[in-house]
């Protein structure tokens, strides 16, 4: 009995090290998930028109980080040149990036579709941004949005 306990106890303590989110300043060159470069990446324009075309987008691309999950760095926002916000998660919550990251300049390596946004998620996103109770009630309407599944993050 001993044992089991001390192995929950173990287990326990183990698995919420795991899911803390990095820390730190996210320096440039500094890379989260898969490792990638910066060869071949596509401005968020060109994504889009190749969005427009198709339906998936498949490669590497650059842009500014906007926001970044406050809670644990699962999930990060980058505006669009449309001006509408593109939500990057990471595959199979692998990953997360440092809260500092917001407003660096990143290339991020996975896949980009058109999705629409249930209220129920758009309200749980915007709780994890810290919006106040306001703005997540005014939200009523699911929203089509760019989602992009990233492998890897590179800052640069």
């Amino acid at each position: 009995m001993k044992n089991l306990f001390a192995f929950a106890f173990t287990l326990f303590f183990a698995s919420a090290l795991i899911a803390q989110p990095p820390a730190g300043p996210a320096n440039k060159g500094d890379s989260y998930g898969d490792k990638i470069s910066a060869k071949g990446a596509v401005s968020l324009e060109k994504m889009t028109k190749k969005l427009d075309k198709n339906t998936v987008f498949t490669g590497k691309i650059k842009g500014t980080v906007k926001e970044v999950c406050s809670n644990k760095g699962c999930w990060i926002k980058m505006e669009l040149p449309d001006k509408t916000q593109m939500q990057v998660k990471f595959k199979d919550y692998g990953f997360f990036v440092p809260t500092a990251l917001a407003g660096k300049t990143v290339v991020l390596n996975g896949k980009a579709e058109k999705k629409l946004v249930s209220v129920d998620e758009l309200k749980h996103f915007a709780e994890d941004a810290k919006k106040s109770q306001q703005e997540i009630d005014a939200i009523t309407q699911p929203e089509m949005q760019v989602k992009f599944m990233a492998t890897g993050v590179l800052v640069i």
